[in-house]
């Protein structure tokens, strides 16, 4: 049977992506972040996940305001790199795992959630980021990948509460799923951060501290969190945030904390990262 190996939170910055792709690494505004990914690389290596479920949100790439879907399953053989406005990223495509995510989609809608099932759409910064994050630069991506795409952008997202609840009807589709597979979840996004309007460069390390410990020791207090706290606290683009709780659901109650990473700034943003194992 397959089975969850871990859970990775990590913010999906797109100037990260950039400083990767034009060698700006190892320049000192850069080289503190990606530090702080270094041990996280050496983990997920020693893993070795057959296959990762990437929670983010697209970015206007794969959906447009015409459609908005609250919660797209990436059901397709492979999934093409966005041109997001200066040309696809110099990264590998993404391969997919069309088997086991038609399985999740089966046993998540008899859950009773609707996801929107996707065969053809374009990943973008929001994806690829953290995968260039945890993996570095590779000339492919060493195991398939399920992106799980959540509307955060357009209002009403889904709330914390209905992320977490999401979280643990994946991880039953995951374990119900008749293949030894090694599967990881990501969630992705935040943390506190504002690219628009008088808030514009906001950034709120003690609530981002915080939310951290909580999600390692008390994540159904998160689930409690509304809207609005999101958007006070953390500012328009922090309610990103919400899709970290998905990967948290997939997880059992109790979980080692494996590794945790905060640095402010990367671009306008705070981030954040945790490496997560269940207990047992």
């Amino acid at each position: 049977m397959a089975r969850i190996i871990g859970g990775v939170t990590t913010s999906h910055v797109p100037a990260i992506g950039a400083a990767l792709d034009n060698g700006k690494s190892g320049e000192p505004y850069w080289k503190k972040v990606f530090d702080g990914y270094e041990r996280s690389k050496e983990w997920i290596r020693k893993a070795k996940p057959d296959v990762i479920v990437l929670v983010y949100n697209d970015h206007a790439c794969a959906f447009s305001l015409e459609v908005i879907p609250t919660f797209a399953l990436g059901c397709a053989a492979e999934f093409p790199i966005a041109d997001e406005g200066w040309g696809p990223r110099p990264v590998p495509k993404v391969v997919g795992h069309p088997e086991l995510a038609a399985h999740i989609a089966q046993s998540v809608i008899l859950e009773e959630f609707d996801l929107t099932i996707v065969n053809k759409m374009d990943v973008d910064h929001g994806l690829t980021v953290p995968l260039s994050l945890m993996f570095g630069q590779p000339k492919e991506w060493p195991c398939r990948v399920i992106p799980l795409a959540v509307n955060v952008v357009v209002y009403p997202p889904p709330t914390a509460r209905r992320c977490y609840k999401l979280g643990r009807a994946l991880r039953k589709a995951i374990r119900s799923y008749d293949e030894d597979l090694r599967v990881m979840v990501f969630g992705t996004g935040g943390m506190s951060h504002q690219v628009q309007g008088p808030r514009a460069g906001l950034i709120n390390s003690k609530y981002d501290r915080h939310f951290l410990d909580l999600m390692t020791r008390e994540p159904k207090a998160l689930t409690r969190i509304t809207h609005l706290e999101l958007l006070r606290e953390t500012g328009s683009e922090g309610i990103e945030l919400v899709m970290w709780l998905i990967m948290r659901g997939a997880l059992d109650d109790r979980v080692r904390e494996v590794h945790r990473f905060y640095h402010v700034p990367a671009s306008n943003t705070a981030v954040g990262h945790l490496i997560l194992e269940n207990v047992k």
